[in-house]
């Protein structure tokens, strides 16, 4: 199987399974895995920030920075229309934190990314403190690489005027920083530029870095404190979790420079799908390692693909995603491409 369907379906590699087999490891919640604190330590720098914390998931670290920002009662959530806490957390942030969400138009022809002045616009004269009548702006997070846009990337004079926006209204910011390696590798921008302005930012271990579990949540050392209190409200506190850090200390180590083979085997994939017959693609909207297209019948495409050995994802009725990772190499793709012909 030529597995497209996303990079989380990664699975480690021998070494990698190596540096987990051989992991100091210690009980993480009374803080003696030595493994734990050192990926923590490696992020917060990373990432520009006092400290982090390491969660079982990427959702677990939207959902407790949200909760970490809104307060329930009327706070409002400034977020991209397509972003993963909008449509993938199961109403998470409305549910868990009371969260109103209100959503940011997109650029045009750059889905999922707002500006600066979108973002004013939305706001209005609001404040905090609000009024009695609407709700309190509160939080504006941004997505770095927007998944269901295409794995696009935020420019970084792009962050920077969105943070600017925030401040004159006095928002905390949160970055999604899922596929945030992703964004460095095809930028050359270095995380800690685009993270370090943001209230709270985080990275993820289990996508293009392939890790099986885990991701990292990064702020300053108060909410990193208050972050722990939800982790082990909310059932993520671990024990001797050494074992999975060592999987994201390996892939800080190994798998980052890589990501490059990814974006270039993406470019590949929409050349290739843009040769053929009834697939809509441009292959200039490809950032990274992501690819969005068009096919007139993507549940039965999807069909006759994985009858072909090929798996990719319908993310509509016409429109399909599929995501490079290091489980497929350049000569899967070709497989891919060759299928989809047939397919089509």
């Amino acid at each position: 199987m030529i597995n497209l369907y996303s990079d989380t379906q990664t699975r480690p590699t021998e070494a990698m399974r190596a540096a987990m087999a051989s992991a100091e490891v210690g009980d993480e919640q009374r803080r003696e895995d030595p493994t734990v604190i050192a990926l923590e330590e490696r992020v917060a720098e990373l990432l520009g920030q006092e400290a982090a914390v390491f969660l079982p998931s990427g959702t677990m670290c939207n959902a407790i920075s949200v909760r970490l920002h809104i307060r329930p009662g009327g706070d409002e959530m400034l977020i991209g229309e397509l972003a993963h806490p909008l449509i993938a957390e199961a109403g998470g942030p409305a549910a868990i934190s009371g969260a109103i969400l209100t959503v940011l138009e997109s650029e045009p022809g750059r889905t999922g990314i707002f500006s600066a002045e979108t973002l004013r616009a939305a706001l209005g004269g609001s404040s905090p403190g609000g009024d009695r009548y609407s709700p309190r702006a509160r939080l504006v997070s941004v997505e770095q690489t927007v998944n269901i846009g295409g794995g696009r990337v935020w420019p970084e004079a792009q962050v920077l005027a969105v943070l600017d926006a925030a401040a004159e209204h006095g928002l905390r910011t949160h970055l999604d920083g899922a596929r945030l390696m992703n964004a460095v590798i095809a930028s050359g921008v270095a995380a800690s530029v685009y993270a370090e302005g943001f209230d709270t930012a985080w990275i993820d271990f289990t996508k293009g870095l392939g890790a099986p579990v885990g991701a990292c949540l990064a702020g300053s050392a108060d909410l990193i404190s208050e972050a722990w209190r939800y982790k082990q409200m909310w059932g993520g506190a671990m024990r001797q979790a050494g074992v999975i850090a060592a999987a994201g200390l390996y892939a800080l180590d190994h798998h980052v420079e890589r990501l490059a083979d990814d974006h270039a085997n993406a470019r590949r994939l929409a050349e290739g799908l843009a040769a053929i017959d009834g697939v809509t693609i441009d292959p200039g909207d490809v950032d990274t390692n992501i690819v969005m297209f068009g096919v007139p019948d993507a549940a039965a495409f999807c069909a006759a693909l994985e009858a072909d050995d090929v798996r990719m994802g319908a993310v509509g009725p016409r429109q399909i995603r599929a995501v490079t990772h290091l489980d497929v190499d350049a000569d899967g793709i070709e497989l891919a491409l060759a299928a989809a012909a047939r397919a089509i």
